[in-house]
């Protein structure tokens, strides 16, 4: 029997008991609702996947296999073939690719292989040779690749997964360097899920109209030539496939033989996965999506593959980008996990209670913070937009992250905000937190490396009071802090998750989710009972971002606020961050600033972006020759 052969043969569905003792202890815990969504969907698939009555954050590996693609002469890339081993150089000399910062991020030991650059590659330190042949043959004009070369692609991946889970890893994030390997990817995507040339191609690279047109034809021609096999994953491989691709497609299927999981990035994880689906089809239960990329046929892949992303951020690039903040989600949902059932952990937050009375705010003070807000620097926001348009990857290709580190830059009036930015948590509260809230607040904070302020609020006090209340502590944070995630709290232990979100949808928005009310008057069409709250929220918001602060949303709750505050005060607009949905879409109702300190982990992920990737001259990777790069990029 062969490699391949034995690993199929040892791949079994995930363990339903471990499912079950988490899913009771979870239950038994913080009751059927815990508001956790997503992450605890994680937790639990995580708990089968490696037969885990006791979960521990994975040890991670990051793989990036790199290989050309014959296709490439067809000039399909914005970028030359030449940019796959200079990359390959980068990732282990310049150490400023992505997948670097990313795995710093992540925490996740980074490894090179190649399987097919078609260079000289013995002088880079560090690499894992396993080059199969000079890149693949032009799949437009013919089969890629034999199909013994197919197989020795696979079973490189599965001794590698191997190799890694006999040293302890149980997280793979396997990512691909290649010109040309979206080409390949389409050409993969369409004999799997039925789509046309058109549906299956997109910008990859980031390429312009007439060089899309271009690949979709080559795509087109490569399907006619070759007629891949969609019953048949080694015919789909050989003929339209990539060296790198079958290496990712033996990753998947060693780990999923060794109950270890593999978090699928984008487009070109996706393309193996579903190869590795049509070799072995119980891999998708070893797999966990991370965000839907803006390649137009990802779709379509997960919706084969049986996949949920769990994050949106508009990246168009591999290197194991997205699965490195998706996985991170799983490490908070894990040591959310061991909080609450660590009878011995202790939060540790901060105290502020509302005198029993001040001086109330006259409509002065609030016209103050509506007609001095600061302006955003725009050079600082130029210059740290110019630095990432030439940071070594294609332009506007990590989505979000791009936009967070380019608006941060302009709050804090720095082009290159350090990783060390300050970050804290302030949640409001009217009642005790529960011991659960208590714990899983504290968990997500530690996780996000913020401090944690809880405000207790009086409601017997008048609302502008609250609002005064609200903007000190705002205020007095931001100082320190100019990341600041903002809270409320459920009003009693016994409530049920999401309750004051549901309270404020209700009263506060239409049934298709747009606002209501005039601004001016939402305060008074609140429920009373939570209006005290409402206004301090109101105030920390307002008043940290006059600070000039990044104000990171929390639950539903804080995003309908702050919806409001928006049309308020306009000026607020670019000193908020939006969670969920707009980033994360995890269905998550816990309060007390779990959700924030997500989104405060995204902007943490931006810093390292800005941070530990080199540029295209400092890295010697050649800039694009095609569409919005060209002449952005500076060599």
């Amino acid at each position: 029997m062969s490699l391949l052969e034995d690993t199929i043969a040892k791949i079994q569905p995930p363990s339903a008991e471990a499912v079950e003792h988490i899913r009771s202890k979870l239950d038994c815990t913080i009751g059927d609702e815990t508001g956790l969504g997503g992450l605890k969907e994680l937790l639990l698939k995580y708990a089968g996947i490696t037969l885990s009555d006791h979960p521990e954050p994975p040890k991670k590996t990051t793989i990036i296999c790199c290989a050309d693609h014959g296709v490439a002469e067809m000039k399909v890339s914005a970028y030359p073939p030449s940019t796959t081993v200079q990359m390959t150089e980068n990732y282990l000399i310049s150490r400023g690719a992505v997948a670097n910062a990313l795995s710093n991020f992540a925490g996740s030991e980074l490894l090179v292989a190649d399987l097919g650059i078609a260079a000289p590659t013995d002088q880079l330190p560090g690499l894992i040779h396993k080059k199969i042949a000079l890149g693949t043959k032009n799949c437009a004009a013919g089969p890629a690749m034999t199909r013994e070369q197919a197989i020795q692609s696979i079973e490189t991946g599965i001794e590698l997964a191997t190799e890694c889970a006999e040293k302890g890893t149980c997280c793979f994030l396997p990512g691909e360097m290649g010109i040309a390997n979206t080409t390949s990817s389409a050409c993969v995507a369409a004999a799997f899920c039925g789509l046309t040339p058109e549906e299956a191609t997109g910008r990859g690279t980031n390429i312009s109209d007439e060089r899309l047109k271009l690949k979709i034809e080559v795509v087109r021609k490569a399907l006619e030539i070759n007629k891949p096999n969609p019953d048949d994953g080694l015919d789909v491989l050989m003929k339209v496939g990539g060296f790198e691709i079958g290496c990712i497609t033996g990753i998947i299927l060693g780990a999923a033989a060794h109950h270890t999981f593999v978090v699928i990035d984008g487009f070109n994880t996706g393309a193996a996965a579903l190869i590795a689906q049509s070799l072995a089809p119980l891999t998708p239960h070893y797999l966990m999506g991370s965000h839907l990329a803006a390649e137009p046929a990802h779709k379509a892949m997960l919706k084969k593959l049986g996949i949920s992303p769990y994050m949106d951020m508009r990246f168009r690039l591999g290197e194991a980008t997205g699965s490195s903040i998706a996985v991170n989600l799983l490490d908070a949902a894990v040591m959310a996990y061991k909080s609450l059932s660590d009878s011995d952990d202790t939060p540790e937050f901060y105290h502020e209670t509302m005198p029993p009375k001040s001086l109330p705010i006259t409509d002065k003070t609030f016209d103050f913070y509506l007609n001095t807000f600061p302006t955003l620097s725009k050079p600082a926001m130029e210059a740290c937009k110019l630095r990432i348009d030439n940071l070594a990857k294609p332009i506007y290709s990590l989505g979000f992250l791009e936009e967070i580190a380019v608006e941060l830059a302009g709050i804090v009036d720095d082009e290159r905000p350090g990783l060390d930015t300050g970050r804290s948590l302030l949640c409001f509260a009217t009642g005790e937190l529960s011991e659960a809230q208590n714990k899983l607040t504290s968990s997500f904070a530690r996780h996000a490396c913020a401090s944690v302020t809880i405000a207790h609020l009086r409601k017997d006090r008048p609302l502008t009071e609250a609002f005064d209340f609200g903007r000190e502590i705002g205020e007095a944070l931001s100082f320190s802090d100019p990341i600041l995630g903002v809270a409320l709290t459920e009003s009693a232990p016994d409530d049920a998750v999401g309750t004051k979100a549901a309270k404020l949808r209700k009263s506060l928005l239409n049934e298709d989710g747009s606002l209501r009310y005039e601004a001016s008057e939402f305060l008074q069409k609140t429920p009373k009972e939570l209006q005290t709250e409402v206004s301090a929220l109101l105030g920390a918001i307002i008043a940290g971002a006059h600070n000039n602060a990044l104000i990171v949303l929390d639950d539903e709750s804080t995003e309908i606020i702050a919806r409001y505050a928006e049309v308020l005060c306009p000026a607020v607009k670019p000193y908020i961050l939006h969670t969920q949905p707009a980033l994360l879409q995890l269905g998550m109702t816990i309060t007390g600033g779990c959700t924030a300190c997500l989104g405060i982990k995204i902007v943490d992920a931006a810093l390292h972006m800005l941070n530990d990737m080199k540029t295209f001259a400092e890295a010697r990777v050649s800039v694009a020759n095609d569409g919005p790069g060209a002449g952005r990029q500076i060599e």
